[in-house]
């Protein structure tokens, strides 16, 4: 039978329970457990596709082509499970399925409610995941914050779900905040306060994590433990970290986190083995060599926007290149409104354009491109960033000066990006999400970086570039070096005779490791520091 780990919050939102929950994830993972991991969210969207980045950030596409809240890109990059439309719940999917039951008559004609139907149906996905994947343990991440109304539904049926399966088989992780006042002082009434409302609903949490900007002594944990009813060893501290949230793996371990867990869950005779955290972390405090890359994005775009391409970024700085690397953000916006950009990248050693949606940026976006090819500077292109290659050579080399995206412009008379079913040579078109298979070119950059003439990526795209342009762009220098297999859609572009320019329609951020770092990313980093020698 599997075991369950319910993580909740509560004070205030951002505290950080997706990484706390990835890490307990990972912890579990390093014993030699096999771990599910599990978001619940308690928004009424169906799934996060059609929320902006700008509120709960990027969306992560899993292999199946579920677009889920980001937080499942920290447990893809802390554990090694395979994540699906499974692993992420929202409150609007639990009703659509209650709904469709209700319409199918499974109810035998019962007034449909809450309780017991909605907390019935959150119990059964739970179930499901650790059915399916047949986990030791099930970590489940309740979104929200502990007092909201949202989060309603989700406690109640943890309430239920500790009650049917027993305190050995589940355990409530409760993560609060320890704010410090002026003067430098510690305070515990917020923690205090929600664990109360916790409690309130009828979860009595086993182990507090409680996050705070520095250490916390024993004085305030053992006050923490008596005024919140649980055990002095199980009040543990998350502190700010100093360069990276990867050295929470050894933190908690240090703290004795694991033990706790192993101990409550009976698994007694495992240990720990966190050595690939600190080999990682050792080659962070210890680099060889710097760069700095430009990340060129929508403006007031926050770190969460583009979330899996930094991380990417990161994997391959330190693990793949021995580099401290900084991440220079411009808004696409200011490169429109000056006659030189040359001085915002005159510091970088790479430049990165990762998928955008919307207009607003566009002309200082193609200006990167055009910067970067014609400075040879080191260029990686995703999604936007890829189409946005075709575009440059259209308008600049091609001298198509209305070359564009249907997205943008609907007119042109080049619409080289265009949805599949405006183009002639294709009969129609639907988004493309999840896993697809892709061939490489045969001597191009791009099949050397990943040495092999097929590959599996994921893809998230409605726009594509339309094949009739082909020959056009390869006798001006923009090679085509992949297509999909199943429609031979173009998949990626790369300047010729240029040190690194490859562009990428599908997105290899999802897949990259903090000791595997994704070798499109790596042989980008490689170059921008070969370019800087």
């Amino acid at each position: 039978m599997s075991k369950y780990i319910l993580v909740t919050s509560g004070v205030c939102s951002s505290l950080g329970k997706g990484v706390a929950s990835s890490t307990i994830g990972s912890l579990l993972e390093s014993c030699g457990l096999k771990v599910a991991m599990m978001k619940c969210d308690p928004y009424i969207n169906v799934d996060a596709g059609n929320i902006s980045p700008y509120q709960y950030g990027e969306v992560f596409v899993t292999e199946d082509g579920a677009e889920t809240d980001l937080d499942l890109g920290n447990f893809s990059r802390f554990t090694n499970g395979s994540l699906s439309s499974e692993n992420c719940l929202t409150i609007g999917k639990v009703y659509q399925n209650v709904i469709n039951n209700e319409r199918a008559g499974k109810y035998n004609g019962r007034a449909v409610q809450v309780i017991p139907h909605v907390t019935d149906e959150i119990k059964r996905c739970i179930r499901h995941v650790a059915s399916s994947s047949g986990a030791d343990v099930v970590v489940v991440e309740i979104g929200g914050t502990v007092g909201d109304i949202e989060a309603v539904p989700y406690l109640e049926a943890a309430r239920q779900f500790m009650r049917e399966l027993g305190k050995e088989n589940v355990l409530s992780v409760h993560l609060t905040l320890i704010p410090v006042i002026t003067g430098g002082e510690l305070k515990s009434k917020p923690t205090q306060n929600s664990v109360k409302q916790l409690q309130n609903v009828g979860i009595q949490p086993d182990i507090l994590i409680c996050r705070c900007e520095g250490e916390v002594d024993e004085s305030l944990k053992k006050k923490i433990a008596l005024f919140c009813n649980v055990n002095p060893a199980s009040v543990f501290v998350s502190p700010d970290v100093k360069q990276s949230v990867y050295e929470l793996p050894v933190i908690f371990n240090e703290q004795k986190l694991t033990e706790r867990i192993l101990s409550r869950f009976n698994f007694n005779d495992r240990s720990a083995d966190i050595s690939e955290w600190e080999s990682f972390l050792g080659k962070l405090a210890n680099p060889e060599h710097k760069a700095v890359i430009a990340l060129v994005g929508k403006k007031d775009y926050l770190d969460n926007c583009y979330k899996s391409v930094q991380e990417s970024l990161f994997h391959a700085a330190v693990s793949g290149n021995n580099t401290d690397i900084t991440i220079k953000k411009i808004d696409a916006e200011a490169l429109e409104n000056t006659s030189d950009i040359a001085p915002f990248f005159a510091d970088t050693d790479g430049i990165v354009v990762p998928g955008n949606y919307g207009q607003r940026g566009f002309l200082g976006l193609l200006r990167t491109v055009k910067h970067a090819r014609e400075n040879n500077i080191p260029y990686l292109g995703i999604d936007l960033g890829m189409q946005l290659m075709a575009i440059d050579t259209a308008r600049h080399i091609c001298s198509w000066d209305d070359a564009d995206s249907t997205e943008f412009i609907q007119t042109t008379k080049h619409p080289v990006i265009s949805l599949p079913e405006e183009q002639p040579l294709v009969s129609d078109g639907i988004m493309k999400l999840g896993a697809a298979k892709v061939n490489l070119t045969s001597g191009t950059k791009l099949c050397k970086i990943y040495g092999t003439e097929q590959i599996t990526e994921r893809h998230r795209s409605k726009y594509t570039f339309d094949r009739r342009y082909s020959q056009d762009m390869i006798s001006h220098g923009l090679l085509i070096s992949a297509s999909a297999a199943s429609d031979g859609q173009t998949e990626a572009f790369e300047w010729k005779d240029h040190v690194f320019g490859i562009g990428v329609q599908f997105h290899p951020e999802f897949l990259s490791r903090p000791s595997k770092p994704h070798p499109l990313f790596n042989a980008f980093i490689k170059a921008a520091l070969d370019n800087k020698k």
